[in-house]
Formats: structure tokens, C-alpha cells, sequence
């Protein structure tokens, strides 16, 4: 009996011990040793949350036209005596791919890093900025997330080849930088500096020292935004410092899109008649002078306002680009005055300011062309053939804009205007008394377009007043509109050769349609007469209070869109007023 005790407790025992054994078996408690062991040695890339990389740390990713915001303008609203702008690829956030290159991630894995893509590396013009955290290995990895196809790359070269070919090589020179605050608590103030100033080089404007420049504002920061010399492209920069209530260059925002990081924002171009408006009150007139400039052989004035509040508060995009040119890069002769004004977004109208002057310019430096012109009284071919070269360029299929362009010349005592237009921004000017309408209204209800349709074997049907949801018929950009409907049109109205003599009385006025929604061609003319009537005695500034003066009006008649002026005074001389480093 008791051997068979000692039997059924032994094998009761031995089945203990067996689910025991595949207890442990299927639970696996000697794995949490050896992960421990191999986490401390190697992290495996696809776990990592985190970015690798400090926010300090700028890596561009390549965008097409229709994301990249870009800007290389130049002018006034943006108003210029030159060229401007700069690609603007910052604040956003990117899932970027980088290659392999480290030997501590295992072939075939992917390293997945959240990169803020920050262009404070390229702010300070002529120094470098170093970051405590980036090591030569990523460097090396930014140097290959940025390799362009080579065969990528020589298309782009040889796309651009044609609209560079022509343009003048820049050369060093002098440049003379004149600041006035024209409004605000320091209203009067001014302040001067040359090019070749380096000692005084990057200019701080602030509210309080080191700022050179002080501006008494309490909406203005400590340190608010510099101005600095490209000496490679041979321009003003304007920097947003990451101040709080922001910087304005002719009503568009400069600072950084992500609001309250305080991040510097994009370098932005500089021209003369720019206006800098640091949080909502203090505004800086900017003038550029270099020496072989003395003057502008007519006045120049400009006005912008994006009205922002006029939709019932919601709030209104500026998305006008208003610039001038006078003279071209080495065509003293000649200077340029447009308009362009965008819908779907703004970067279609900033392209096509920075392209249009590029084409007239590289067009002009061919002196038979140039001859050709002079000669025949007549730029149509010149305004034709940068308007095409200009829409080959773009590569914008859900943005465009309209395009109006003054081109103006100078030979002997004489000056010639000839106009060019797309879409509905216009201009007219009066001379002697006579008005004359350089523009044509492009949208599809105007009697031009209804009149091409039908002859082109495609009129507008019975209440038709919109093609593909946009009420223009003709424009650039809009790619892929045009794909949808051929009725779309991209050939300019030219206007006819205005000739202007010593003895005219002359004025031009060029608007976007927010003007032309709210006062009439004639009534323009009129207010125009009558304004410089009244300021006949400030011949240094009458074309800009004249220019804002066209613009209060607009706005006292309730516009509701974007609403930008140039005023041409034919009459006056743009004096060029020296460089003085005293002023005060």
C-alpha cells in the first residue's frame, strides 16, 4: 500500500514539474534580459520618435512651384529701382527620407526624421552661423537629402539660359541706403547708411539699444528686424528678428509663418520706395540710392492695401504685387512699372513680377533690339514676346494671375509709354488733357472677350459668365484651367505708343481691379488732377501722398478687394535725395 503512495505522489510531482516547464516555455521570461542587452548597443531607426535633429537646423526640401512660397521681387508694394526676392521654403514640416548613410542603422532600414526646415543660415549676409549641435555627419546627410538629378538640373539650367543669357553681369558698386519713419511715435526720424559701411553692418531696428536704429513704439521689440548688404547679389535685405507683433514690407508679412516661435524670418529684397511697417504703427520709407543715380526724369508714386476687413471681418490675403524698375540693369533708357495681381494664392503674381523685368531687360541688352525699338517708336514685340517667355516659364496649374505693364523709355528730350495687359487690372493715363485707356478689361463678360470667342468658333453660351468657376478669360498661369477650356487665352492686349513731350502735361495711373470696382477711369483722372493741384508745392513727396490719396478713396467707397496704385507724374522730377550719414 505504500509503495503505491510513493508511486501516484511521484507522478503527481513529475506533472507538476512538466506544466511547470511549458508555463516557462510559453512564456519566454528570459527574452526581457537579452532585449535589455541589445537596446543598450543598438537602436533600431523605424522605433525612433523623436527628431534627431535640433530645430536649429535648416534642411530645404525640394517643392514644386505650386508649394514653394517664393519671392524674389523687387519693388514697391513691391516698388524698385532694381530686382528682388527669395525663395521661402521655411516653417514647414517635413517627413523627409534620408539615405543610409551610418554605419549605426542597419542596411535596408529608414531613418525618418522631423526636420523644421529654418533658413536662418543664410540671414546674415557674409557670416556664418554655427550650430553647437550639428556634426559633420549631418552635414553630410543634409549635402545628400539636397542632390538635385543631374539630368534635372541641366534642364533647369538650360530653361533658364535663354532669359539670362542677355542680362548684365552686376558689378560692385556703392550703395546708399536712406530710412525715414513716417509714422508713429518717432514719426520724422531719419536715418542714413552706405553699402560700404561694414563697422556699422547688419543695422538693428529695435525699440530699445543696440538697436541703431530706435524707434519709441511699444509695439516694437527690443531687437525687431535688421537690414543688412548682399554684397553677392549687390541688394538691401530686410530680416524679421522673431519680433512679436510682426514686420511688414508693403503690407505682406516677412516674419516667420509659425507666430510666437520667435524664429527669424526669410531674408526679403529691399527697393527704393518699399515701405517697412513694424507692428501696426511706426512705418519706415525706404529709398536706395547709388552714385551713378541722380534722379528719375518723372515722379513715382506708390500705394498698396491688402483691405483686409472688408468681407465682413474674414480676413482678406493681399495677394497684389505692385513693383518698378527705373532703369532697367544697364538699359538706361528704359524702366518698367507693373502690376500683377493673383487669385488661388499669391505666388503665381510674385513669379511673374520677378520674371517680366528679367525678359524685358534680357531682350533690351541686345543694342539691335534695343536699336529696333528707338527707331520704330514701338516695344510691341518686346512686350509680346516677355509676356510668352514669362507663361513658358510658369509652372503654376491651380494659381495665376493678371499682368499689366507700363514700359517707359527716354529718347532725347522725349519720353514714349507703351502698355501691355492681361486680365482685369488697368491703366490710363492723360496727356494734355487727352485720356487714354493703355489697358483691356479681360473678363469674360467684357465685350472684347465675347467678341474673341465667337470669332475663335467658341462663343459664350446663354449666361455664361465664368469659365472653369474664374470670371477671366485671359491670364498667366492657370495651367490647368487652360487644359480644360482653350477658350482661356494668354496673348496681351498692347496698347498704342503714347509720346510725351517737354512741354506735356502728363500723368498715368496703374491700379489692380479693387480700385477699378469702386472709381471709374475718368473719375481716376480727375482725383489725380486735383490732388496734385493741391500738393503743387511739395514737389519732393506730392506722387506718393497723391498715390495714397487715389487709395483713401477706394477704401472710403467700400472696396472689397486687394487694392494697389502706382501714380506717374511726367510733369515732376524723382529727385534722388544724397547720402548723408548725419542725417537726423
Amino acid at each position: 500500500m505504500a509503495i503505491q503512495v510513493n508511486i501516484v505522489g511521484f507522478i503527481i510531482l513529475l506533472m507538476l514539474l512538466l506544466i511547470l516547464l511549458l508555463i516557462l516555455i510559453a512564456c519566454k521570461p528570459w527574452r526581457f534580459f537579452f532585449s535589455r542587452a541589445r537596446s543598450r548597443s543598438s537602436v533600431k531607426s523605424g522605433e525612433l520618435e523623436r527628431p534627431l535633429v535640433s530645430d536649429e537646423v535648416g534642411v530645404v526640401q525640394d517643392q514644386s512651384n505650386d508649394l514653394t512660397r517664393t519671392y524674389d521681387l523687387e519693388g514697391a508694394c513691391y516698388q524698385n529701382e532694381g530686382l528682388l526676392r527669395s525663395p521661402r521654403t521655411h516653417g514647414l514640416v517635413h517627413k523627409q527620407r534620408l539615405p543610409t548613410t551610418t554605419p549605426h542603422v542597419a542596411q535596408g532600414d529608414s531613418l525618418v526624421l522631423d526636420i523644421i526646415a529654418d533658413t536662418t543660415e543664410e540671414i546674415l549676409v557674409g557670416q556664418t552661423l554655427k550650430h553647437p549641435f550639428v556634426t559633420d555627419h549631418l552635414a553630410e546627410i543634409r549635402r545628400h537629402s539636397r542632390q538635385e538629378d543631374p539630368s534635372a538640373k541641366l534642364k533647369h539650367t538650360l530653361e533658364n539660359e535663354k532669359i539670362q543669357e542677355f542680362v548684365p553681369k552686376a558689378v560692385a558698386y556703392q550703395s546708399c541706403l536712406s530710412l525715414e519713419i513716417v509714422s508713429g511715435p518717432s514719426r520724422g526720424l531719419c536715418f542714413n547708411i552706405q553699402s560700404t559701411d561694414a563697422s556699422r553692418l547688419p543695422l538693428t531696428l529695435g525699440r530699445v539699444p543696440p538697436s541703431e536704429l530706435l524707434l519709441k513704439d511699444s509695439e516694437v521689440s527690443g531687437k525687431h528686424a535688421l537690414i543688412d548688404w548682399n554684397s553677392n547679389k549687390l541688394k538691401w535685405e530686410l530680416v524679421d528678428l522673431g519680433s512679436l507683433n510682426g514686420t511688414l514690407l508693403n503690407s505682406q508679412s516677412i516674419n516667420h509663418p509659425d507666430s510666437g516661435s520667435r524664429h527669424w524670418g526669410d531674408p526679403v529684397e529691399l527697393a527704393s520706395g518699399n515701405v517697412i511697417t513694424l507692428g501696426t504703427t511706426s512705418s519706415i520709407y525706404v529709398h536706395i540710392t547709388s552714385p551713378n543715380e541722380s534722379l528719375i526724369p518723372f515722379g513715382v508714386g506708390v500705394a498698396s492695401d491688402p483691405m483686409a476687413l472688408r468681407r465682413g471681418g474674414k480676413k482678406l490675403p493681399m495677394e497684389d504685387v505692385c513693383y518698378y524698375h527705373w532703369p532697367l540693369p544697364g538699359i538706361d533708357q528704359f524702366g518698367l512699372f507693373g502690376i500683377c495681381d493673383g487669385h488661388g494664392g499669391a505666388e503665381a503674381a510674385k513669379f511673374a513680377s520677378e520674371m517680366l523685368p528679367k525678359v524685358v531687360a534680357a531682350i533690351l541688352s541686345d543694342s539691335l533690339k534695343r536699336e529696333m525699338v528707338l527707331s520704330q517708336r514701338d516695344a510691341s514685340d518686346v512686350l509680346r514676346v516677355a509676356f510668352s517667355q514669362t507663361e513658358e516659364s510658369m509652372n503654376y496649374h491651380y494659381e495665376g494671375c493678371t499682368a499689366t505693364l507700363l514700359l517707359v523709355w527716354a529718347d532725347g528730350d522725349n519720353l514714349f509709354a507703351q502698355c501691355a495687359n492681361l486680365g482685369d487690372s488697368a491703366c490710363v493715363m492723360s496727356v494734355d488733357g487727352q485720356q487714354i485707356k493703355m489697358t483691356e478689361d479681360h473678363r469674360i463678360v467684357s465685350a472684347s472677350e465675347k467678341l474673341r470667342m465667337k470669332e475663335a468658333g467658341k462663343p459664350l453660351r446663354d449666361g455664361e459668365t465664368r469659365l472653369c468657376g474664374i470670371n477671366l478669360a485671359r491670364m498667366l498661369g492657370d495651367k490647368f484651367l487652360k487644359q480644360q477650356d482653350d477658350r482661356f487665352s494668354t496673348e496681351p492686349y498692347i496698347s498704342q505708343v503714347v509720346q510725351i513731350t517737354q512741354t506735356s502735361e502728363a500723368i498715368a495711373v496703374l491700379a489692380s481691379d479693387g480700385f477699378w470696382d469702386v472709381i471709374s477711369l475718368k473719375k481716376a483722372i480727375q482725383l489725380a488732377h486735383q490732388t496734385k493741384e493741391k500738393y503743387s508745392a511739395d514737389t519732393e513727396k506730392s506722387t506718393e501722398k497723391i498715390a495714397n490719396f487715389l487709395l483713401s478713396e477706394a477704401r472710403t467707397l467700400r472696396t472689397k478687394d486687394n487694392t494697389s496704385i502706382i501714380f506717374l507724374d511726367f510733369d515732376s522730377t524723382f529727385r534722388v535725395v544724397p547720402c548723408k550719414v548725419d542725417c537726423k
